[in-house]
């Protein structure tokens, strides 16, 4: 394996770690300048100083040496489908993109973004649809003036919107992840918006 390419690996996870070079120099117990030097290809780390390093980011040492970032569109695609489960179940949009997030993050390349962008989606989403549906609920029993809208839900207005709402905001979600799916397989940028940045 040339240096170059294990030099990058080391650093983009330990920026993926939040690291400094001093920072991983600390954590795995070795010199400051040899941190430098192999993240700058100019020697490999062997032996004991690969376990350390190995450690300190959390992987083996020959995850360290075998870790290669591949290029996959179709899982892409296939992490952005996943999020229709929402369709059975709001939150298993969220919970079964975030399993395949966390276990493909740092294997497939542009995962990491492409999964933080679904997930403040999926997750904001499902924070829209539950608020509208309280407020709408809400203003029905209670029968509260919601001052924006300047008017108050009777039963019958209440119920039709609560109809509509609910295949509305189901519509927009699965147009956005189809039409990301589409763009992920073809290898372009995905776009879901509006969303909120829980994950950054």
């Amino acid at each position: 394996m040339k240096n170059k390419e294990l030099a990058q690996k080391i650093k983009e996870l330990r920026v993926r770690k939040g690291f400094s070079q001093e920072q991983l120099a600390e954590t795995a117990q070795i010199n400051l300048r040899t941190v430098q030097r192999i993240e700058g290809g100019e020697t490999e780390p062997r032996g004991d100083t690969l376990k350390r390093i190995a450690n300190a980011l959390q992987v083996t040492p020959d995850e360290l040496i075998d870790w290669t970032e591949q290029e996959d569109n179709k899982f892409l695609a296939c992490l952005n489908i996943s999020a229709l489960s929402f369709i059975a179940f709001p939150l298993l949009g969220i919970i079964i993109p975030l399993a395949i997030w966390i276990l493909k993050k740092d294997k497939i390349r542009n995962t990491n973004e492409i999964g933080k962008r679904l997930l403040n989606f999926q997750i904001s989403w499902c924070l829209i649809l539950f608020l509208g549906y309280v407020l709408v609920v809400s203003s029905m029993v209670f029968h509260i003036r919601i001052p924006f809208l300047k008017f108050s839900f009777s039963t019958l207005n209440g119920a039709q919107l609560l109809l509509l709402m609910g295949p509305v905001l189901y519509l927009i979600n699965g147009v956005v992840i189809v039409v990301n799916s589409i763009r992920s397989y073809n290898g372009k940028n995905v776009f879901y918006k509006p969303a909120f940045r829980f994950l950054k």
